[in-house]
Formats: C-alpha cells, sequence, structure tokens
C-alpha cells in the first residue's frame, strides 16, 4: 500500500506511490470511512477561569485534555496563565488523556481552571512564555533565525485582513512604534535561593525594570509571584509591603507599573488579531538574508538558552537527553496498516525529524563555534569528532586517508550529501526491518559538518568487529549477513540496484545487494542498520574516465568522459527512473514489433496473444494506455501486462509457441534487462570502484552492467539535457533563480556540474532562452569557490572577511582595502599556537591580500573546472553587462548559498569612489541545511487524485479530494508545510474557477503566508503566490489591493532576477489590466508596453502571446480615444491570428469585428472633428461613445492573460484531452501539467493560452525528490 511491494518499482516513488493508491481502488470506500473516523465531530464545553466571564469553547473528541490548555495559553484573556490545572466536578483531567477517553465530559460541560502551586520548572516555564507573549510582534527572532520563526509581510500589503472587517487596527499597527511593556526583564543575580529560603517556597529571583524607572526585585515562590525587598547589592529576602503576591506575574505588574498594564493588553489584542499563519512556528528553520539593524535588547531567556543549549539538555523533557535514534527508529516501527495508524506513524515520523534537524543544526553550530568538547580532543583538529545531545558531529574533512582513491578532501566534502540522498531514498522505500541513521548536513562557516544519531553500542566497539555486511576499506575486506541479503533484497527492485558477487583479499566470492562501502552494523538494540549509502546510486561515467573504456558517441561528441575533482560522481535517482522508462517504452516497442511481424506471418496465432499484441501496440505508439488515477484500469502497471504474457508463455507450454517466448527474450535482451523472460533494468553500483573485484563467473554479467551505464550517461546528453531545453523554450518551466533552476535541472536528473553544457546546448539552439539560465553558472562559480576562502578565517576577522570578498566581487571599486585593526594582528599571530581551531595552515590573513582581478580568475577557473564553461569577461561589471545581470541578484544568490545575513540598506554597487560594503554591513551567518522530507504518502496519494479529476474536468470530485488531502496533510505536518501551500494554492484556483470567489481569496491568503514562511520572502514561489492573490482580490473587486500585491511581487521579481524574464511579461500585463480597470490610463499602457516588449522577445514577435499584448494595448488606447494607435496595434494582432490560425478561427473574427469597431469610432470622431472646424461653436455633435471599461471585462482578460479559461467541453474535447493529458505524463511534466487544468479545449494545441501560469496551477512540490 505504501509503494513498498516489490512490483510497483518501475517509476520510482511517484508511480510507486501511484501503484499502491491503486490497489487501494476497489477498497476506495473504506479509506473514505476511515477518514471520516478522524474528523469526529466536535461539541463544546464551557470554560470557567479566575477573574474572568465563563466562556464557551468549541472541542474534538480527538484532541488531548493539553490541547485546551494551549487554547488557554493563547488566548488573549487567559494568556498569562501557564500553570494551571482544568477540573471537571471536582476531578482533575489527566494531560494526556484524549477528551472522549474521560468520562462525563459532554456537550456543555464545565470545565474549572484552577490555578496550581509552582515548581522550579514551572516558574520558568511560565516566565519564559510572558517573554514570549512581550516579544510576541517582535520580528527579531525572525531575522534572526531562531525557534522556527521566519518573516511574512503580506497583511502590510493587505493592510489587514481582507475580509476588510480589520483594516483599521492594522493600518494602526503598520504605523505606531512597538509597544514597550517592560525596560528590562532578567534572571536576578541572587539566584538560585539559598537552602533556608528554599524552605520558604522561594523558587527564583527575578529582576525588573518599568517603563516608569522602578527597579524591583520579584520572588518566584511555590504559591506565586511577589515583591521582595533585596536591591542590586544587597539580599533581602522578605516580602515587600504590600507585596503584591499574585499567581501569575502578569497581574503582579499591573499592580505596579500601569503603562506595563496599558501596553500588555493593547499588545495582546493585537497578536491575537494576527493571522494565525503568521505566528505559527514552521517546521524547518527558514533564515532571512538581509535584516534590518536592530539594538541588542536585554533578554533573560535568551541569555539563559545560551548556555544551557550548549551542555545538550532541554530540560522541558522528562529525563533530559533526548535518545534521538531511539525516537526516529521507534517512529518508524510504529503500526501501518490502515489510514488512522499510518498518519498516526507519519505525524510522529514528522516531528521527530524536524526536531532533530534543529537540534542537529544547533549542535553543528556550536561544534564550529568552538563550544563543545571534541571526544578524540588530542588528535589534530580536522580529525576531531564531537558528542553533543546524543547526536554525533564530524567534519567534512579526509580523516584517514579514507577518500584518497577518490579525491581526498573534495570527495569527503561531497560524502555527507551523497550519504543524505541514500538515506533519504531507503526512507522513502521505507521496508520493514532496515534502518538508517537520522542524517543532517550543515554548511556553516565554510565547514560542512555531518550529524548524526547514534547506533546504540556503537562507541564501545570497535568498527572492524561491528561491520558484519559491507567492507570498511573500500572493497578489501568484504563481509557478508543472510539477513542484510534478505532485507536489502526488498529495495532493490525500487532502487534497481542488482544482486552481485565481488572478491575479497582472499579471493572469495561474497555475495552483496548494494555498494561494497555500504555498511551492515547490528546495534545493541538488535536493530539492523544500515549507514555510508553515500553510492546507492549508479556512478556517472562521463565524470569517470576509465582506462581501456570506450565511451559512446554522444559522450565522445560532447567531450565526456572528463576528469572530474573526485571519484564520487553518481547518476541522480530520476535520472535512473528516467533512464529505465524510457528503456521500458523501448522493450514494449521491440516486444510490439515483433509480434506484429509474427502475426503478419501467421494469421493463426491463439487468441490470447493477439490480445497481448493489441495491447502492446497502444504502448509502442507511445500512448501507454493508462490514466492519470491510475495505471490501467485494474490496477496492473505495464509493466505487470508484459510479465503476464511472459508468465503465460512459461507456464502454459501449449497455448503459447516458443516463438513469441523469443520474441520477450530478444526484447529483453536489446534493453539489457536482467532477466529474459520479464523486464528487469538494475545498476550494479560496484562496477568502475576503484579496488573492486569481480569473480570470472560474473564477467559477462559485468560487461553488460558497463554498457548500461555507458547508455545511461549517453542518455542524459541525448535525451534529458535536450529535454530541459526545450522544456525552457516552451515555458513549461521558468526558473527565476538559482534555486528553481537547479530543482528544474534535478528534476530531470540533471546534475549542476552538467550546467556548462546545458548552457553551451542553449547557445546552440536557436532559442532566445540564453539570457534565462546563464547567469546562474557564475553564481555556482562562487558557490564552490566561498569554502576554500572560508577556512582560514580566524572568527574576529570574519565580518571584515566576508565583506572585502564581497567588494572584491560586486563593487566597482577598482582596489578595495581589507580593514585590518592592527593591534588585532599582533595578537592573533600570538594566539595562533594556543588556538587550536584554525583549519587551514595558511596565513591567517591571507585573504586581505586578494584582489578583484585575482577572485575574478578563481572564479572563472571554477567555473572552468567544475562546469566546463567559459566567462568571456574579466571582471564582475562586465559579466553584468554581457549576460544581462544585476548585481543585487548576484548578492542575494552568494548570501542564500553560503548563509551570509547582510544588512537591509540601498547598496550602490556602480561607486567607483569608496567599496560598496563596510564591516558593518555584515550581520550574521547561518547554517545552510540539508535533511531528511519525510512525506506523508496518504495524503499525496488524495492529492495526486485529486489533480487526475480536476484534469479530466471534474472540478467537484477534484476538489472533494484535494480538501481531503489538505486535512490528511495537516494531520501529518501540522499547519506548515509547503505541499499544504500547494493544495491551498490549488484550492483556492477551483474555487476561483467555481465561481467561489471570496473563499478563494482566503484560501490563497492563507497559500501566500505560508509560501512566506516556508520558502522564505522572496522565493520565486512566493512571487507566483502573490499573482494569484491579486486576481482573486481583483475578482472580489478590492483593487487597490490587487494593485499593492502586483506591486510587490513586481518588486520582488526585480530583486530575484531583474526586468528581462518572461514572467515579467505576465506580470505588467496584469498590473497593465489592472490600471486600466481603474481608468489610470497613461500608466496603465507603460506596463503594458514593457510586457509587448518582454513577449516578443521570448515568444517571437508572431507567437499568440504578443497578438493578445497588442490586443491589451489597443484596448487602453481606444479608451484613450487615441484610435490610430489601437488600430495598429489590433492590426499587427490580426495578422498573427489570421497567419496563425486561419481566418475562420474564432480569435481572428473577434479581432477583425474590433478592427471594424476601431474604425468606426476613428471615422466618427474624424467626422465630429471636421463638422466642429467648418460650423464653429454652433456644431451639432454627435455624442462619442467612449468606453470606460467595465470591471467584468477586465476581469475576463485577466483571466485568459493567467491562463484560466472557461469553455463548455464536448466529448470530442475531452478524449483529445485525455490524450493530451497522458502525453504530457510521459514527458514526466507532472510538475508543470496544469496546462490544461480549465480544459482549454482547441487552445492546448495552439499555445493560446500558455503563460507559465499553468506551471503554478498544478503543482507537486517535489522540492526534494
Amino acid at each position: 500500500m505504501n509503494g513498498s511491494g516489490p512490483h510497483d518499482s518501475l517509476k520510482g516513488e511517484k508511480d510507486a506511490k501511484q501503484n499502491g493508491h491503486e490497489e487501494a481502488e476497489p477498497g476506495e470506500d473504506g479509506n473514505d470511512q476511515e477518514v471520516i473516523v478522524i474528523q469526529d465531530t466536535g461539541f463544546t464545553v464551557k470554560i470557567c477561569a479566575p477573574g474572568i466571564e465563563p466562556f464557551s469553547l468549541q472541542v474534538s473528541p480527538q484532541e488531548m485534555v493539553q490541547e485546551i490548555h494551549q487554547v488557554l495559553m493563547d488566548r488573549e484573556d487567559t494568556c498569562h496563565r501557564t500553570c494551571f490545572s482544568l477540573q471537571l466536578d471536582g476531578n482533575v483531567l489527566d494531560n494526556f488523556a484524549e477528551l472522549k477517553t474521560i468520562e462525563g465530559l459532554q456537550e456543555g460541560s464545565l470545565l474549572k481552571v484552577v490555578e496550581e502551586p509552582y515548581t522550579v520548572r514551572e516558574a520558568r516555564i511560565h516566565v519564559r512564555h510572558i517573554r514570549d507573549l512581550l516579544k510576541s510582534l517582535d520580528p527579531s527572532d525572525a531575522f534572526n533565525g531562531v525557534d522556527c520563526n521566519s518573516l511574512s509581510f503580506l497583511s502590510v500589503f493587505t493592510e489587514g485582513d481582507l475580509g476588510g472587517m480589520r483594516q483599521k487596527h492594522f493600518l494602526e499597527r503598520n504605523h505606531c512604534p512597538p509597544l514597550q511593556c517592560l525596560k528590562v526583564l532578567t534572571m536576578s543575580g541572587w539566584n538560585p535561593p539559598p537552602g533556608n529560603r528554599k524552605m520558604h517556597g522561594d523558587l527564583m529571583y527575578l529582576y525588573v525594570i518599568t517603563v516608569e524607572d522602578r527597579h524591583v526585585s520579584i520572588t518566584a515562590s511555590t504559591r506565586g509571584f511577589y515583591l521582595n525587598q533585596s536591591t542590586a547589592y544587597n539580599f533581602n529576602p522578605k516580602p515587600a509591603n504590600p507585596s503584591f503576591l499574585s499567581h501569575s506575574l502578569v497581574e503582579l505588574l499591573n499592580q505596579i507599573s500601569p503603562t506595563f498594564k496599558k501596553n500588555f493588553s493593547a499588545l495582546q489584542k493585537k497578536r491575537v488579531q494576527r493571522h494565525p499563519f503568521e505566528r505559527i512556528a514552521t517546521p524547518f528553520q527558514v533564515y532571512s538574508w538581509t535584516a534590518p539593524q536592530a539594538e541588542h535588547a536585554m533578554d533573560c531567556v535568551r541569555a539563559e538558552d545560551a548556555y544551557t543549549s550548549r551542555l545538550g539538555y532541554e530540560e522541558h523533557i522528562p529525563g533530559q537527553t533526548r535518545d534521538w535514534n531511539e525516537e526516529l527508529q521507534t517512529t518508524r516501527e510504529l503500526p501501518r496498516k490502515n489510514l488512522p495508524e499510518r498518519l498516526l506513524r507519519e505525524r510522529a515520523i514528522f516531528k521527530v525529524h524536524s526536531d532533530f534537524t534543529a537540534a542537529a543544526t544547533r549542535g553543528a553550530m556550536a561544534v564550529i563555534d568552538g563550544n563543545v568538547m571534541a571526544i578524540n580532543p588530542s588528535e589534530e583538529t580536522k580529525m576531531q569528532m564531537f558528542i553533543w545531545n546524543n547526536i554525533f558531529f564530524s567534519l567534512g574533512f579526509d580523516v584517514r586517508d579514507h577518500y584518497k582513491d577518490f579525491g581526498g578532501d573534495v570527495a569527503a566534502y561531497v560524502a555527507p550529501t551523497n550519504d543524505l540522498n541514500g538515506v533519504r531514498t531507503y526512507n522513502a522505500v521505507d521496508v520493514e526491518g532496515l534502518y538508517t541513521l537520522g542524517t543532517v548536513v550543515v554548511d556553516y562557516r565554510g565547514y560542512r559538518v555531518t550529524a548524526q544519531s547514534i547506533i546504540p553500542g556503537i562507541l564501545e566497539r570497535e568498527q572492524e568487529q561491528s561491520v558484519i555486511y559491507g567492507s570498511i576499506d573500500f572493497g578489501k575486506t568484504v563481509v557478508s549477513h543472510p539477513k542484510y541479503l534478505e532485507l536489502l533484497e526488498k529495495t532493490s527492485r525500487p532502487l534497481k540496484i542488482q544482486k552481485h558477487k565481488v572478491l575479497n583479499d582472499k579471493n572469495e566470492e561474497v555475495e552483496l545487494c548494494s555498494s561494497v562501502e555500504c555498511k551492515g552494523i547490528i546495534g545493541n538494540d538488535g536493530r539492523h542498520y544500515i549507514l555510508d549509502l553515500l553510492r546507492t546510486f549508479p556512478p556517472d561515467l562521463n565524470f569517470l574516465p576509465v582506462e581501456g573504456e570506450e565511451m559512446p558517441e554522444e559522450c565522445k561528441k560532447m567531450g565526456f568522459p572528463k576528469q572530474h575533482r573526485h571519484k564520487l560522481c553518481c547518476l541522480r535517482q530520476e535520472l535512473v527512473d528516467a533512464f529505465v522508462e524510457h528503456r521500458y517504452l523501448l522493450f514494449m516497442k521491440l516486444a510490439a514489433l515483433q509480434l506484429m511481424q509474427q502475426k503478419a506471418n501467421k494469421q493463426e496465432s491463439s487468441a490470447a496473444l493477439e490480445n497481448g499484441a493489441s495491447a502492446e501496440n497502444g504502448a509502442a505508439d507511445g500512448e501507454r494506455p493508462e490514466s492519470e488515477d491510475g495505471k490501467l484500469e485494474d490496477g496492473v502497471t505495464g509493466l505487470d501486462q508484459v510479465k503476464e504474457l511472459a508468465e503465460t508463455m512459461a507456464s502454459d507450454d501449449g497455448a503459447v509457441d516458443p516463438k513469441s517466448r523469443e520474441v520477450i527474450r530478444n526484447a529483453c535482451k536489446a534493453v539489457g534487462s536482467i532477466s529474459d523472460t520479464s523486464f528487469d533494468i538494475r545498476f550494479n553500483p560496484d562496477i568502475f570502484s576503484p579496488g573492486v573485484h569481480f569473480p570470472e563467473s560474473s564477467k559477462e554479467e559485468v560487461q553488460d552492467q558497463k554498457q548500461l551505464l555507458k547508455d545511461a550517461a549517453a542518455f542524459l546528453l541525448s535525451c534529458q539535457i535536450p529535454g530541459l531545453v526545450k522544456d525552457c523554450l516552451d515555458h513549461t518551466v521558468l526558473p527565476m533563480d538559482g534555486a528553481t533552476l537547479a530543482e528544474a535541472m534535478h528534476q530531470r536528473g540533471i546534475n549542476m556540474r552538467y550546467l556548462g553544457k546545458v548552457i553551451n546546448f542553449i547557445s546552440k539552439t536557436p532559442g532566445r532562452a540564453q539570457l534565462d539560465h546563464i547567469f546562474v553558472s557564475i553564481r555556482l562559480g562562487i558557490r564552490h569557490f566561498k569554502p576554500l576562502w572560508d577556512h582560514g578565517v580566524e572568527l574576529s576577522g570574519l565580518s571584515a572577511a566576508i565583506s572585502h570578498f564581497l567588494n572584491c566581487f560586486l563593487s566597482s571599486f577598482p582596489n578595495p582595502i581589507a580593514h585590518l585593526p592592527a593591534d588585532e594582528l599582533v595578537s592573533k599571530k600570538k594566539n595562533k599556537k594556543r588556538k587550536n581551531r584554525n583549519l587551514g595552515n595558511a596565513d591567517n590573513t591571507a585573504w586581505a591580500s586578494m584582489t578583484p582581478q585575482e577572485l575574478w580568475k578563481n572564479i572563472c577557473s571554477e567555473a572552468k573546472n567544475y562546469f566546463d564553461f567559459s566567462l568571456e569577461c574579466e571582471n564582475a561589471d562586465q559579466a553584468a553587462e554581457m549576460y544581462n545581470l544585476q548585481k543585487i541578484t548576484l548578492l542575494r544568490e552568494i548570501s542564500l548559498k553560503t548563509g551570509v545575513q547582510i544588512l537591509l540598506k540601498e547598496y550602490n554597487f556602480d561607486n567607483r569612489h569608496k567599496p560598496t560594503f563596510t564591516e558593518e554591513d555584515i550581520l550574521n551567518i547561518f547554517p545552510v541545511v540539508k535533511h531528511v522530507n519525510p512525506k506523508a504518502s496518504d495524503a499525496f496519494h488524495f492529492f495526486q487524485s485529486g489533480q487526475a479529476k480536476v484534469q479530466q474536468g471534474f472540478l467537484k470530485e477534484g476538489c472533494e479530494l484535494i480538501n481531503e488531502a489538505l486535512n490528511l496533510f495537516n494531520n501529518v505536518y501540522g499547519a506548515m508545510h509547503v505541499e499544504i501551500c500547494a493544495c491551498l494554492r490549488l484550492l483556492a484556483r477551483l474555487n476561483y474557477i467555481m465561481g467561489d470567489y471570496s473563499e478563494a481569496l482566503s484560501n490563497q491568503q492563507k497559500a501566500v503566508l505560508m509560501s512566506e514562511r516556508v520558502l522564505g520572502i522572496e522565493h520565486p514561489n512566493t512571487i507566483q503566490e502573490y499573482m494569484h492573490l491579486a486576481l482573486y482580490c481583483f475578482a472580489n473587486s478590492q483593487l487597490s489591493t490587487a494593485l499593492n500585491l502586483l506591486y510587490r511581487a513586481r518588486y520582488l521579481m526585480l530583486l530575484v532576477f531583474g526586468e528581462d524574464h518572461p514572467e515579467m511579461a505576465l506580470l505588467d500585463n496584469n498590473i497593465g489590466l489592472v490600471l486600466h480597470g481603474v481608468m489610470e490610463y497613461d500608466l496603465s499602457l507603460r506596463f503594458l508596453e514593457n510586457a509587448l516588449a518582454i513577449s516578443s522577445k521570448y515568444h517571437g514577435s508572431k507567437s499568440l502571446k504578443v497578438a493578445l499584448s497588442h490586443h491589451l494595448v489597443a484596448r487602453v488606447y481606444e479608451s484613450k480615444a487615441e484610435f490610430r494607435s489601437a488600430l495598429q496595434h489590433e492590426k499587427e494582432g490580426y495578422t498573427i491570428y489570421k497567419n496563425q490560425l486561419g481566418e475562420h478561427h474564432e480569435k481572428t473574427k473577434e479581432s477583425s469585428e474590433y478592427l471594424k469597431y476601431l474604425t468606426q469610432q476613428a471615422v466618427a470622431l474624424q467626422r465630429t472633428m471636421n463638422e466642429i472646424y467648418k460650423n464653429g461653436s454652433n456644431a451639432n455633435i454627435m455624442p462619442l461613445k467612449f468606453t470606460a471599461p467595465s470591471m467584468a471585462s477586465v476581469l475576463e482578460q485577466l483571466n485568459i492573460i493567467n491562463g484560466i479559461l472557461f469553455i463548455p467541453l464536448s466529448q470530442k474535447d475531452l478524449e483529445n484531452l485525455k490524450a493530451e493529458v497522458q502525453r504530457r505524463q510521459q514527458l514526466q511534466e507532472s510538475m508543470k501539467s496544469g496546462e490544461q487544468l480549465e480544459a482549454e479545449d482547441k487552445a492546448v494545441e495552439e499555445k493560446e493560452a500558455e503563460p507559465s501560469m499553468p506551471s503554478a496551477a498544478i503543482p507537486l512540490t517535489q522540492s526534494s525528490a
């Protein structure tokens, strides 16, 4: 069901999930039933808290009592309470009980909130909570990237809630200074209380300075908080008079500071008004690369966190440290038989992963900052390893010449990410009984740190004795183990790994089902772990020259094989899947062709065979007989079909003649299948691995494997790269920045190291997409170059070093000089012996002598070596001109790639008199974190079936499925996640198409907030979401908001890319139309004409896009009564329509009608003018019709340019559409297949409404696939 069955692995994860879904098709209702069980009907309880009126609260039976606690701690009137219990009829409710298990709790029950005595832990939690409430509107946590806070600016542009109810408050919020409730709230220096005071119930002491400048000392005791008589220098714990004993700190402060009382309640009002999505924590930390200058305020909780967390214990968890490995593995072992169980399991897995990632990131930073003691302190720094908070950390250096044959340190730097990909893949296959380690890779300050959970017992034993499967020395000594073979056998099919034999140093054959360096260790907990999965996928021969091996022609033509800087280049999983898919189609064609020939020779062949042949014919034409919502209707994959044929032949000798068996055998042989009765392609990951030897007996098999690898390498060059470029030319893929380009390449299985090849390919195509992508190579050059320069820098010089580097790279100032304060230099030299943290032996200040010329030379050579791309320019200024780049875009790319945070201000890059950056502009360095993204599989099935339904035109059913998916996603991921964002976007679009504008607006608002919070405020995805939201705002007649949002999107787009991008045309068309709607004609023209220019450049002056653009411009001229210009543009449009679509197409007719109308208007105007000239003031003038555009007509045009068309479909059109849908899927375009979302009948062929929206219409956010 989870796609881990042995059969459904044809297309890797994506389809495995679909097949899994299809198997359950017969019991589909069962599935829905399960879902309904989860959303049991809620009921209402009354809650009575001290000091306020009782209020009612809606709860659901699934909730725990704890969740009511959370609600109360969040409500405006009860938020200051943390230490209380809930009582029903005098009985205290257990925090961890589900509501449905509590006797007597029903509709209308009264729950009392009872204040409980404090403990030290409760008092701390209380102070921390109060501090959180005080800081709730302060964005500093989001800028500093702590506690999973991140930024969101939507409410600034919509001025509050889009419903329009809360506008007033929000205007205040945006313009008033932040409210200050207290000057200082901090732990007192008198902590902890001495023994005799502990016996009086003192738990801890606080020190507060109120806004009125009153200094007070407060005792937290078991009964609550009161003022004591201590001062800063005298300890007198006796209660002051009056002592104002209060159970909550807020009540106490309300009594001693009137300003606190006023501001605190105002602050809570505002806090509660914010959209929940602005304040929920995100699952993984998002960092901002810019931040304003903030003053550093006193903050006891932050200070305390900084010290306690370094010890690695988190005090709110029983047992102090978390056993990460145990948590990660136990969640995997949870049952998964039915939907509720699977949801619980996936939710637990996701939660533990996100906690583990956060802890690992904190630990890695602590390690690099030097806050953690190494477990082998006597060795040199490179070789040190660390344990903190039950996580094991190692640095990305080649420690014991482990990677000597693979490229030394460079290989050691790549290995962790390869290993992480392996972990990701094995986790996705999810075989019971096979365990992987929790793995997180963190790049911070130029170091790469790998964080892993710890196998129980591994630290007590030597590695040699614990490895019972695989090899610890790259294939000299190899061992195997039957249990591991059995477990790995289950993964071999989905991962396309071939079981094979290798020789160890004693020349004995050992059987393996993974690469040799994949090690199996049985932990003390009896679980079977696998680690070092860095070679899960087969090697990439284009970058692995092997003596005596000939590469295929396609590769040689492009200059491969090439020596790469390390030998760990693997093909991506996406490529392996695409290659197998490609081979499968080939296999079907071959088998079908041969069968056809036989059929022609032998009319009397059996019926069984005919069926087989006809089924295969369909497939041979490349239309695989399947529809989106499942592989073939009866749930058999195409793969199984051939298998059936093969099996029938094998079992039923009489019925099937040997010839057809021969057919399958030949086809198998031709495509390189490892079995000769069915299609099955697998790779041997150890081929070409230095140090691995194969026995004589498998010589032939190894030869076949080598050939297969060469074919795969050639396939990447001959199919995937041209495919990518074609998609860019068709505008099905529109990368906006480095990250989106990398994603587009990775989806097609193309590694980043092929970038130079992609660019060369583009420059040879007669395409115009060149400029779109080229800039990325420069920035990637930097990405690989920067770490070399970070290692050798002492902490005290880091900001100077970074600003110097940025000056050399981006500033036009000819010779930037690094600022080295003299005294620091002296002390650095002395410290060097003592400080063992400096990993490079280079002179510490070598960076200071770097010149822009040198840096540029390094970047060019890096681009040449790594990407095989030659930069034809002398410096960044020239590059910016030549490739049409903006320096600000480059700055963003560098900062995001390397984790640098920069002061938010206007930078002048072109000043030749002073450098652009000073060291004050470098605010912070953040970690760049790579981790596993656990998936919600059931939710994903619902999402996919929903999309399928929508694409077949069943909007209502689609909508229900997507809503269901949304519920399940929320169940697994909590409220914030990229996939939920995609779900909301699609829902909003469906609401919109079905005419429910306000619902569309509310869903899209959530999608925008979520995209800002989870992906970042200027992520290309966020820009798209802003555009959708603007459209729905316009439909809800909130015109000024729509304009605000579009301007915001345009501003972000300028920052991320610049003017010159096809998306910009779409944006400007949108802005121009809205402006036209509000009768700002001149401004509207500026945007529309800009859009026209960009469209002509990217789509060619003859494309339908451009015709539409001409029409939009003509309409504005018409509104301005400049008929001559209007006619000119409409004629251009008419000509394009006529040439592209023919005379009789409705578009051409519409256009010609409009031309007639314009001509009439122009003639009428001319007549009137003549009349006036002739008769002067007493002329009788016919009133002219000047039309201000109606909102409806503007909205109609907006829909057209955004790719939303409402067209009634005939049955035939539907059939065409389905065929089209399938064709697209074959191109593996599920990502971008939103084009026919609204079923644009003919428009599909005409590419009429093919703006880049579709890519956003149906997103499968597989960013991490």
